[in-house]
């Protein structure tokens, strides 16, 4: 099987096939190719699926953590607001880039031409 792991590279953010080139060329921006092997990355598109996954992931992990907490404490509406905002940011922004890399990773696995892996 050509190309490394997926869940491998993708948690890396490095290129699907040799593993070890950086994925991303900015925060979010995928490299045009791979310095390290040359595979062309420029093609390469997630879409919305990284970004849906997260909100579905988070929502069903963060609001009942949330409520829960809210039930606990004696804190005023808005600490909670702010607190469960910038906790819900701060996962988003940190989970983003892997799952992204992950789904291109996996796409690049699961690709076929002609009956021939890529």
């Amino acid at each position: 099987m050509e190309g490394t792991n997926p869940l491998h590279a993708g948690l890396a953010c490095t290129c699907p096939r040799c593993g070890k080139g950086k994925l991303f060329s900015g925060f979010l921006k995928v490299a045009p190719t791979c310095p390290v092997c040359g595979l062309d990355l420029s093609a390469e598109d997630s879409g919305d699926g990284p970004a849906v996954f997260l909100i579905f992931i988070l929502g069903f992990t963060i609001a009942p953590v949330a409520v829960i907490f809210g039930l606990v404490t004696d804190w005023p509406v808005w600490v909670h607001a702010v607190l469960w905002s910038v906790v819900t940011l701060a996962v988003t922004l940190g989970l983003l880039r892997p799952s992204k890399a992950l789904v291109i990773a996996l796409q690049y696995h699961h690709r076929r031409q002609g009956g021939q892996k890529l």
